[in-house]
């Protein structure tokens, strides 16, 4: 295999993409833990799943539910998610807020751009 053109230089064209999308004023950065919950709601709203406070605190991977009380609020307070109200008023539904989609949008479009720059 050509050593100019492995599949790894896409992945990491990609990143050199992403990472220029980093320094564009957006939404605050996440620290890894928050990445990490963020995946898991990205994922949710993909499937159409409708996700709850206390389905995230289920899981045992995303922390304690102290800690994870605390990346919600944090991610809340920075843009990457909503809460909205339910049936039962007790319960959240945690969602990816509209500026979190545009951002998986615009690290889409980095990912394209790094499979056409291979194939050149």
């Amino acid at each position: 295999m050509d050593k100019d053109n492995r599949p790894a230089d896409i992945y990491v064209r990609f990143l050199q993409l992403a990472n220029a999308l980093r320094g564009l004023p957006s939404l605050p950065s996440l620290d890894p833990l928050e990445d990490r919950i963020l995946a898991f709601i990205a994922r949710a709203g993909q499937a159409r799943e409708r996700l709850s406070v206390r389905d995230m605190m289920a899981q045992s991977e995303l922390g304690s539910p102290a800690m994870l009380h605390a990346r919600l609020k944090s991610m809340r307070e920075k843009g990457w998610i909503v809460l909205s109200d339910t049936d039962d008023t007790r319960r959240k539904q945690v969602e990816l807020s509209q500026a979190a989609w545009l951002h998986f949008d615009k690290l889409s479009k980095c990912l394209v751009q790094a499979t056409r720059d291979a194939s050149k």
